[in-house]
């Protein structure tokens, strides 16, 4: 994994733990609704960008290697793969 992805996939990870947290004490004290849900879409954001970066760090890394290495298919099974979960969202 590229440093870098990796540091910023742990930064954005504890932030999403510190969301849910939240979350967890909004539910317990039965805020607003509607500010729970607010806050859920921004943590599901936040998720989204997790998985921008670990996309970024494979087509980088084990896509170009399989690519070099002459392992076409399985680059382009797992590219697809990748497609049809996020399609699902």
């Amino acid at each position: 994994m590229k440093q870098d992805v990796k540091r910023r996939t742990l930064r954005r990870l504890k932030i999403i733990e510190g969301q849910v947290r939240g979350l967890q004490n909004m539910v317990e004290q039965e805020k607003y609704c509607v500010d729970i849900i607010t806050q859920t879409q921004a943590a599901k954001e936040a998720l989204s960008s997790v998985e921008d970066y670990m996309l970024e760090n494979h087509l980088s890394t084990h896509v170009v290697e399989q690519m070099k290495g002459g392992k076409h298919k399985k680059a382009i099974d797992e590219i697809l793969s990748i497609y049809k979960v996020s399609k699902k969202k």
